[in-house]
């Protein structure tokens, strides 16, 4: 998907009566996710060996997996504040997240967002979200790996998202790298669930990056960008 400029059209962004219906109804969805979480791992309790990546995306299909509201409200400021062109998302799930981005994108009038999300069904709840809350020409959804489904991505890109498995925030951190500006910003959500190795690599003294966390949600650690990506 190419990036498009879109005219600024009276009544748009998160008080839109299309989007501010779509996010309440997704919310109230997503209250039974502890549920489901708690479901999943009765499944897989007693096992030697814990789930793959593949078996987990499937136990959580009916999990919308959202970001808390006050983590979305501050995804819709920084793309209000930083305008960019190129929005890429680890971890689409419903596209609660993506509503928030896309919202923004269209008050801004320029920009798209590109997700990724492993599972086909919720792929097709997001577009379908997207759709009703008047936001899917913003957004492109790749289904699949991330770790494939964004490999051929052209650069630049201006902000992330990563929202997906934690395991694989470090492997998309550097796939999405060499597509990276000075001044790229990086949203990592659920700060207590991150790896160790994220952590250490975009708070390392004189690295790519500064990286500050933030107390929204079940917290948040947002990184900059500094250095050119590198060379080849």
């Amino acid at each position: 998907m190419t990036e498009q400029t879109t005219e600024n059209p009276t009544g748009t962004g998160l008080n839109a009566p299309a989007v501010r219906q779509v996010l309440a109804e997704l919310y109230r969805a997503s209250e039974s996710d502890d549920a489901v979480v708690e479901h999943a791992l009765s499944l897989v309790a007693g096992r030697e060996e814990p789930p793959s990546l593949a078996e987990s995306v499937e136990l959580t299909t009916e999990a919308l997996l959202p970001v808390q509201p006050k983590v979305g409200q501050m995804l819709h400021h920084l793309v209000r504040t930083l305008r960019p062109v190129r929005v890429v998302e680890f971890g689409t799930s419903y596209g609660i997240s993506t509503i928030h981005l896309a919202a923004a994108l269209r008050e801004n009038g320029v920009g798209t967002v590109v997700g990724s999300e492993m599972n086909g069904h919720k792929v097709a709840q997001a577009r379908k979200n997207l759709e009703a809350a008047g936001l899917a020409d913003l957004v492109e959804i790749r289904e699949g790996d991330a770790r494939e489904t964004l490999a051929d991505l052209d650069g630049p890109v201006d902000l992330v998202l990563l929202d997906g498995w934690k395991e694989l925030c470090l492997p998309m951190l550097d796939l999405l790298a060499p597509k990276m500006r000075p001044g790229t910003v990086i949203v990592a959500d659920n700060l207590s669930m991150m790896p160790q190795e994220y952590l250490d690599r975009v708070r390392a003294e004189g690295g790519d990056y500064v990286s500050i966390d933030l107390p929204l949600g079940e917290g948040i650690e947002l990184s900059t960008r500094v250095t050119p990506p590198p060379a080849g």
